[in-house]
């Protein structure tokens, strides 16, 4: 048994295909399989259950394989605090952020960082919050953007910046004329909303309920560029968060709430064993500065 085997191990396990996980592995299927089934042999139990349509882990080998993500997330520990040891702000760093963030913030804080920290190897990952929880738990993402608070033993975090939501509506819309628009107007009113699995739909979701809105049941969209496009349509309102609308105001009127604004609270989370202690800090510093570039007018 060897940490390569783990990896093909771990690699089956996640892509739920032996093909799949020999081109992650840059190895060919028949060398993966070979493997695996040597392994096997080995602890003399079956690790897969393998049909001509799928592949999925046994009961041992499902224990087994939270056993080898462990380890191989021990295994990269001891690279990460050497090679923070050398040069804490060089290295690959996987930074994470969810969809409705991401597409909006990346773009303004990736080349900032480039800039500063130029022996940085950034690889930028996109999921949903949680996925990236998971991720940050298990080892395969450093550090993610998320909406705080995020309630894992396992995770610390910083506030970064307050992104306040504002409420799109055509231009057409009896709210329009309005400068500034009261939460007590979400009452009655039907909000189109992001689909099952964001967590700005549940952020929505709840303001809605409190103030006496409601969703529109008949459509929810996958992407916040899918629900600008409908509001520009005229087929609805929703709530846009200001990093994704501080841009872009042709066809849409985006209006603020009265104090008390409605808002998410972004932060950066960590795992509390990482060696990239200097480092994150040194990207807080990054990320809270090019935040300043979007802050939402007072």
């Amino acid at each position: 048994m060897n940490l390569r085997d783990l990896k093909y191990l771990v690699a089956v396990a996640d892509l739920n295909h032996f093909s799949l996980a020999a081109e992650r592995c840059c190895v060919s299927q028949p060398t993966l399989s070979t493997q695996l089934k040597k392994l096997e042999d080995e602890l003399g139990v079956a690790l897969f259950e393998r049909n001509n349509r799928s592949v999925r882990p046994t009961e041992a080998g499902g224990r087994i394989i939270a056993v080898a993500r462990r380890v191989l997330a021990e295994v990269e520990s001891m690279e990460e605090i050497a090679a923070a040891t050398r040069d804490p702000y060089a290295g690959m760093f996987r930074l994470g952020g969810f969809p409705t963030l991401a597409s909006y913030v990346f773009p303004a804080a990736v080349p900032a960082i480039a800039q500063t920290l130029p022996k940085l190897k950034l690889l930028l990952i996109e999921e949903k919050t949680d996925v990236l929880v998971e991720q940050l738990r298990t080892g395969r993402c450093d550090a993610a953007l998320l909406a705080l608070p995020v309630n894992d033993p396992a995770l610390v975090s910083m506030r970064l910046f307050d992104d306040p939501f504002l409420l799109a509506v055509p231009p057409e819309h009896p709210l329009a004329a309005r400068e500034r628009v009261d939460l007590r107007d979400l009452a009655d009113l039907r909000l189109l909303l992001l689909d099952e699995g964001h967590c700005l739909r549940d952020q929505a979701l709840n303001l809605c309920y409190r103030h006496g809105g409601h969703e529109e049941v008949d459509f929810r969209a996958t992407s916040l560029e899918t629900l600008r496009m409908m509001v520009r349509a005229g087929t609805g309102i929703t709530l846009m968060p200001w990093t994704a609308a501080r841009e872009d105001h042709t066809g849409i009127r985006y209006l603020p709430f009265a104090e008390p604004q409605p808002r998410r609270l972004i932060g950066l989370v960590w795992r509390k064993t990482t060696a990239r202690g200097p480092l994150i800090g040194k990207l807080i510093e990054l990320l809270r500065e090019v935040s300043r570039a979007w802050a939402a007018p007072g």
